[in-house]
């Protein structure tokens, strides 16, 4: 499969990388890893995101770069990273005419296979971790800035190590990365000591919608748009909202409600491991990990609540 992908590297000229709407740290990360590594190789590269590059990760190299419209232009090869559901990657991607190849590189349980080729491993702790399988099968050396962006993409994916996704080969390519020069405190500093004011009053806003299930095994947390405006925040800062329930001692399930507009909603979870979440989220037509999964659900808060908890509690039943 990598020698594959090696191979449309190789006879390509013109890329284009991108990845799901509302880009985390694996899908910024991975894109512009795996940028730079076609660049160094003598590609045309543009790197495209349905939605701007949160604030979060602008200390990484070439996000100066990515744009959120898809200039007009043939391109050889399409690689499309992280996106578990092609339709995530967006409009202007799914309906595409200009592309000869499309390459599917992810590590989601619930996936896609909609491209030329399908690079799917669902051991691997993040995207990030199979552009570094492929960028070292090319022979090509890693230089600092793939480095910084792979390390990124693996940190923030694995929750800094924390989750059950974290495995060996996870640890063993971030200690080659610090190695080639990857300051992690640096990096920690950036992703986590460095948030706006504004993100602490959302935060404190949606703890407050705190809801404990009567057995202790379920909670849920909401962010509706007028918190927002109250804190003059946006959407991208509510980033990790969802682990403050998870962390709660005896929670098996966290969820967070996210609106997105009146009677729609971004439905979250995570799970400690009893529960598949992303079977949960296959439910609401969305998808995702075991312990990290996600969906939209129509509906007033109240109903997407009772609809979801309902689902919850029968995944949670004996």
């Amino acid at each position: 499969m990598i020698q594959a992908i090696l191979e449309a590297v190789r006879t390509g000229h013109s890329f284009l990388v991108t990845t799901h709407e509302n880009p985390d740290g694996d899908a910024v990360g991975s894109s512009l890893g795996l940028a730079r590594f076609l660049r160094n190789a003598g590609k045309e590269v543009v790197v495209h995101f349905k939605d701007p590059a949160p604030d979060l990760y602008h200390f990484l190299p070439l996000v100066d770069q990515v744009l959120t419209t898809v200039p007009d232009r043939p391109y050889d090869v399409c690689f499309v990273l992280d996106v578990g559901e092609f339709r995530r990657a967006g409009e202007a991607i799914t309906g595409c005419r200009s592309v000869a190849k499309f390459i599917n590189i992810d590590h989601h349980i619930t996936r896609d296979l909609f491209g030329s080729i399908n690079y799917i491993d669902t051991s691997a702790a993040a995207t990030g971790i199979l552009i570094h399988r492929i960028i070292k099968e090319s022979g090509q050396p890693l230089d600092y800035d793939m480095a910084l962006c792979l390390y990124t993409a693996i940190l923030t994916d694995t929750g800094s190590f924390r989750y059950s996704n974290a495995n060996q080969e996870a640890f063993a390519v971030a200690g080659e990365l610090v190695a080639l020069g990857i300051n992690a405190w640096h990096v920690s500093e950036q992703l986590f000591e460095s948030q706006p004011a504004g993100r602490l009053r959302l935060l404190s806003e949606c703890l407050n919608t705190l809801v404990i299930s009567p057995h202790g095994d379920v909670a849920t947390v909401t962010v509706t748009l007028d918190m927002y405006e109250r804190s003059g925040t946006t959407p991208e800062l509510t980033d990790g909202f969802v682990n403050y329930p998870r962390s709660i001692r005896g929670v098996e399930v966290a969820i967070f409600l996210r609106e997105l507009s009146p009677s729609l909603f971004k439905v979250g979870f995570r799970s400690k491991g009893k529960v598949n979440v992303a079977a949960l989220a296959g439910l609401f037509g969305g998808g995702g990990h075991h312990n990290a999964a996600g969906g939209n659900m129509e509906g007033t808060i109240d109903q997407v609540r009772k609809n979801v908890l309902s689902r919850v509690y029968e995944a949670l039943a004996p």
